[in-house]
């Protein structure tokens, strides 16, 4: 079974809503990582690929973006547009939230934003969608950009690959019952084109694995 459409993942976050923030028991040991070698107090214009709820951008604007950093989160979801935007309410000035086609396509000028980051997209998008995504962020990104990501990933021990073959089993059978998402490696990707790691981590957490990876463009 592949992945899902871009129709489906519209339809299926439109009715999560609010319940995508209920992920947060697997999630965030994986977040804690990213903010942690992410760098993001040196940022001074990021995009956000897939902004869910705003729940980390909100986080991210509070305490760890500088105060004159300017945010641009996307997602495909009309809902999770309206939940992240008042969400970001108070940031209003410097932070504004688009819904897209759910294409790979970054609406920035080439080499204008400092970091391009997503979690919990990468897993849901086809192998042309993901190689989008890297060549666009690599556009987008200025020299000395960086690209980071979290996205789930295969087990690391035999717990976790017990519960990662369940989970690809359930994922074979129907994607939409899963959200789309699937056990991914993007370090593989990102090995193979025109990328330069800066860290890469698996964080599991109840035999749930998500991959942690920063890097910047360049051979």
């Amino acid at each position: 079974m592949g992945t899902i459409s871009r129709a489906e993942a519209k339809a299926f976050y439109d009715r999560l809503g609010r319940r995508q923030d209920w992920q947060a028991f697997y999630e965030d040991p994986a977040l804690e990582d990213l903010i942690a070698h992410g760098r993001f107090d040196s940022a001074q214009a990021v995009c956000e690929f897939g902004c869910g709820t705003g729940r980390l951008a909100a986080r991210l604007l509070e305490d760890h973006l500088p105060g004159t950093a300017t945010y641009l989160g996307l997602d495909v979801s009309t809902t999770m547009v309206g939940l992240a935007s008042t969400r970001l309410a108070p940031w209003s000035g410097r932070a504004r939230v688009l819904r897209t086609d759910g294409s790979p396509a970054i609406p920035a000028a080439d080499g204008s934003l400092d970091w391009v980051f997503s979690t919990y997209v990468v897993d849901l998008l086809s192998d042309a969608d993901i190689a989008g995504l890297l060549a666009e962020a690599g556009r987008v990104l200025r020299p000395g950009g960086l690209f980071c990501n979290v996205s789930l990933t295969f087990g690391q021990g035999p717990f976790s690959r017990a519960v990662c073959a369940l989970w690809q089993k359930v994922h074979d059978r129907g994607p939409l019952l899963l959200g789309g998402c699937r056990p991914v490696a993007l370090r593989k990707d990102l090995n193979e084109t025109q990328w330069r790691l800066a860290h890469s981590a698996v964080v599991c957490r109840f035999g749930i694995c998500s991959e942690i990876v920063t890097a910047q463009p360049g051979p």
